[in-house]
């Protein structure tokens, strides 16, 4: 099997080596690819040195059995073709391929099967909010149809990126120093402060990252539910947080979504209110599930159920959702 990381210096590029590593998925070979700035770069990858590649349009990927990529929009767009044209399966993290109708946008535990027809040789990596929340509504989905959705979602400095972690933790020392807190990845400070935008604004008011989640729940789910987010971000460092309110069509007891949870895949139920019981991001980070707690009904909808979530949004909301992607790609003999 031999596997190429595209973007192998960024945040997400460097949870796919330790997420490989860490699943014990079958490499012979791996290549490293990254832009002028990290080409040269070396990594250690299971005891053997790798040094970072300059993407190129060249023959660099003759060979290659799966390219995972989190380089951005813009470059996998450019290099798409040049990535698969030897009949590599590109697994992209990016938004470039999302809602085309010849792309897969696959979540394994909601449509693993979608991945097994891909005209363009590409799957999409939904959204890391979208991942995280369609996950828990397919145990949902199991027991009546969801109509609506509602969200807020809560979103870590990683989400923009190691340099965004890294100049939240420079915010923090700057403003307890008496100092101009740095403000450069975010339009204002985020320390001590929350920010509600998250991407830009559409012309409906919605901004692109809350327009993701109304179209890529659909996708993914193949369903007709509505989904109405909000997307702000938080001064945490790492894992997404998620309040979520279902509308079924059927009312579905707290007691029987706990169980479902319970019996589902890619979930952990973390639900004791009365000991303080709840997921929080700083716990969870490095985690692979998504973790449910504060389920309840909803005071202002008979057919409503509400909910809390949290997961590490560059683990199953990027890397390791991709990686899992692949995994069943060659459970069922579909590559290499």
């Amino acid at each position: 099997m031999k596997v190429a990381i595209v973007g192998a210096s960024g945040a997400v590029g460097q949870e796919f080596l330790r997420v490989l590593d860490e699943r014990n998925f079958p490499i012979d070979e791996l290549l490293l690819f990254g832009s002028q700035r990290s080409a040269g770069t070396k990594y250690t990858f299971r005891g053997k040195e790798i040094e970072v590649k300059l993407l190129q349009h060249n023959d660099d990927f003759r060979g290659v059995d799966i390219a995972f990529a989190s380089a951005g929009a813009s470059t996998s767009k450019e290099y798409a073709e040049t990535i698969t044209k030897y009949g590599a399966v590109m697994i992209d993290n990016s938004s470039a391929f999302r809602m085309d109708d010849e792309v897969p946008l696959v979540v394994p535990e909601c449509n693993a099967e979608d991945a097994l027809v891909r005209p363009r040789g590409i799957i999409a990596n939904p959204n890391c909010t979208t991942i995280m929340m369609v996950v828990v509504l397919q145990c949902l989905e199991r027991l009546s149809h969801i109509r609506r959705i509602h969200v807020a979602s809560y979103q870590a400095a990683s989400g923009a990126g190691a340099a965004a972690m890294a100049e939240l933790e420079q915010q923090y020392r700057e403003v307890l120093d008496g100092r101009p807190a740095t403000v450069q990845k975010f339009a204002y400070q985020l320390a001590y402060n929350v920010i509600p935008q998250i991407d830009v604004f559409t012309d409906n008011g919605y901004t692109k990252e809350e327009m993701k989640m109304f179209n890529e729940t659909r996708k993914i789910m193949h369903t007709d539910a509505a989904c109405s987010a909000m997307c702000v971000r938080v001064p945490s460092l790492r894992s997404h947080s998620e309040a979520v309110w279902a509308e079924t069509e059927e009312p579905v007891s707290p007691g029987d979504f706990a169980e479902a949870i319970r019996q589902g895949q890619g979930v952990k139920l973390m639900d004791d209110p009365a000991n303080k019981v709840y997921p929080m991001p700083l716990f969870l980070a490095g985690t692979d599930d998504v973790y449910v707690g504060r389920i309840r009904r909803d005071l202002a909808n008979p057919n409503g159920i509400t909910f809390w979530l949290v997961g590490d949004q560059i683990k199953k909301g990027a890397a390791l959702n991709a990686v899992q992607i692949a995994e069943y790609l060659i459970s069922v003999g579909n590559i290499g």
